[in-house]
């Protein structure tokens, strides 16, 4: 059985595969083990926000000194593996608008605070999936008394992100010395039948792991929270009559690391001096932790809670309270352990080397023939030369399409294969998902790779979108010019009305790229179905970057839109107004 409901485990299985690529893994290992940090952040799409050498001046030697040793030692490809993502609804992003902080510097006697290192995700979930790290003082106190889910304090988990003290993390998931929980050292999983069966004892924490999380799953929660050490309320919260809340399903459906909760909240109630956290959830409730008695040392308890009514109690990060999802789809059989992101594969299973090597998530593959039934027999059609290739003379194919009326067989295939116009074989379905999935991710050279096994450049997702409206998420440099020669359309329309330009502005394209896409002729006076235009949406998101192009749309096209959009916009800036003291805290 699988801790995460079967959804979030499809979810975590896609993001495995494409959020953190090879090559970018192979990259950021390159340039760190030769010492450039700063060309690792580069490979793993993480700008960089400040200088070190700012940081000697304004905060001493001694802290820029702790700074650089610890920025030698950052793996960025495996802080972006570890960061938290939406896994409801199929999306598989980044969380957008969370800090994480990943370590302090000082105080001294001299000083008494320093800087925080720490990463920030994009601001919007459908936005470029690029991160920023940052070091600096400003709003550092703040960030550390947080008490919502925005910050994450990952100062004591140096294992989702120092190549230092990797190896920890198969303790932290409740490993023994020598193996991960439900694992052997190589990675096999344990069949049912060598799993516990009785309380194990403290000698063999994987063991006791395994027997806890079994607990459980098949829903003995007092049980289960008992032999983790924690006491556990089974009543429901204190609700509304409409927003009953069962505590089974939610304990039994939460995917928590509950063999290691109760260590993890006394590190926290040392670092933090709580004796109250919180874990927040859907449904109407959180899980509330409480400790009692002398000290962290103290009895520990858990129960339900309103969401409102303990709306001030610190979060537990997420890392911390939940379980790895890579040991769960290693357990289940649904990713091979040498697909892991080398660090975690080594980490969880050490004896992997030996037996096969760990090379991380694969690179994308040409594309196969697919089969269609197409006049009584199966033909074999695929991509070749950009194009949807079919054993069909091309003078069979002119006149096919000289006669009109409904497609059938590989003629049905080439003119509606995509989700958005027709229904195209299954196998076809998950070519054109790989293309987009790279895509969604930012992996340029994995698009690249397909486009030059042939996919064709006029492909659209299920949205309707081309590549060119993926461009914003990719490296546009690269793709554009190829794209453009290819002869993609700049005013094709998605399912929503909008241009590839319409959507770099509204998603957070950068402004070279928007300068691109009208360089190459994409027309500025494009309006949406709803009566949106390019100077509205510049308005709506806030982006001063196109201040300049909202003023080309304005003057050169004035009766584009109506003022409904106009009086959205003014609605939205005075919303930014309100909120801009705690925008600057979080940047």
């Amino acid at each position: 059985m699988n801790s995460f409901p079967p959804e979030a485990a499809a979810a975590w299985l896609r993001i495995r595969h494409y959020a953190v690529p090879r090559w970018m893994i192979e990259q950021a290992t390159a340039h760190r083990l030769a010492g450039d940090w700063a060309a690792a952040c580069a490979a793993a799409r993480v700008d960089i926000a400040f200088a070190p050498a700012e940081i000697a001046a304004r905060h001493g030697a001694g802290a820029a000194a702790a700074l650089l040793d610890d920025l030698r030692h950052l793996a960025p490809d495996l802080l972006r593996w570890h960061l938290p993502r939406y896994v409801r609804g199929g999306h598989t992003r980044l969380v957008p608008g969370r800090t994480v902080l990943l370590a302090r510097y000082g105080p001294s006697a001299e000083r008494p605070s320093g800087p925080v290192l720490r990463v920030t995700t994009p601001g919007r979930s459908a936005g470029p999936q690029r991160l920023v790290l940052h070091c600096a003082l400003s709003g550092v106190q703040e960030l550390l008394g947080e008490t919502g889910p925005r910050v994450h304090d990952w100062t004591s988990a140096r294992h989702l992100w120092d190549a230092r003290h990797t190896a920890a993390l198969r303790e932290r998931c409740g490993g023994s010395r020598d193996r991960a929980p439900f694992c052997r050292a190589d990675g096999t999983p344990l069949a049912p039948d060598r799993l516990p069966t009785a309380d194990p004892g403290s000698g063999d924490p994987a063991a006791r792991t395994e027997w806890i999380t079994r607990l459980h799953e098949q829903g003995a929660l007092e049980a289960a929270f008992a032999a983790a050490g924690i006491g556990l309320d089974p009543a429901p919260p204190a609700t509304r009559s409409w927003n009953r809340v069962d505590p089974e399903s939610l304990l039994r459906g939460c995917p928590l690391n509950l063999a290691r909760l109760a260590p993890e909240l006394r590190q926290l109630s040392r670092e933090r001096g709580s004796r109250r956290f919180q874990i927040p959830r859907t449904y109407g409730a959180a899980i509330l932790l409480e400790l009692s008695g002398p000290g962290p040392s103290g009895t520990l308890r858990a129960r339900l809670a309103a969401p409102g009514r303990i709306a001030a109690v610190p979060h537990v990060p997420e890392a911390l309270w939940q379980r790895l999802p890579d040991l769960d789809l290693v357990r289940t059989g649904q990713l091979a352990p040498a697909r892991l992101h080398p660090l975690v594969a080594g980490a969880l299973f050490p004896g992997l080397e030996a037996a096969c090597g760990a090379a991380g998530p694969p690179g994308p593959k040409a594309p196969e023939p697919v089969s269609v039934r197409c006049r009584g027999a199966w033909h074999q059609v695929a991509w070749a030369d950009g194009g949807l290739r079919m054993p069909h003379a091309e003078e069979e194919q002119r006149r096919e399409r000289a006669l009109g009326g409904a497609a059938t067989g590989c003629f049905a295939v080439q003119q509606g294969w995509t989700p958005a116009s027709g229904r195209p074989p299954k196998a076809l379905r998950a070519q054109w998902a790989d293309l987009f999935r790279r895509a969604e991710h930012g992996d340029t050279p994995g698009v690249r790779a397909l486009l030059d096994a042939g996919v064709d450049p006029h492909v659209r997702d299920g949205a309707g979108r081309t590549l060119l409206h993926a461009l914003y998420l990719l490296d546009h440099e690269e793709l554009l010019p190829r794209l453009l020669a290819a002869g993609a359309d700049l005013e094709a329309t998605d399912t929503s009305g909008r241009t590839p330009l319409f959507t770099a502005a509204s998603e957070g394209g950068s402004r070279t790229l928007v300068e691109a896409l009208i360089a190459a002729g994409a027309r500025i006076d494009t309006v949406d179905p709803s009566g949106m235009s390019l100077a509205h949406v510049i308005r709506l998101r806030r982006r001063d970057d196109l201040v300049l192009l909202r003023d080309r749309v304005r003057t050169e096209h004035p009766g584009l839109g109506d003022d409904r959009w106009e009086a959205r916009a003014r609605v939205s800036e005075t919303r930014a107004k309100r909120t801009a003291t705690d925008e600057d805290t979080h940047r």
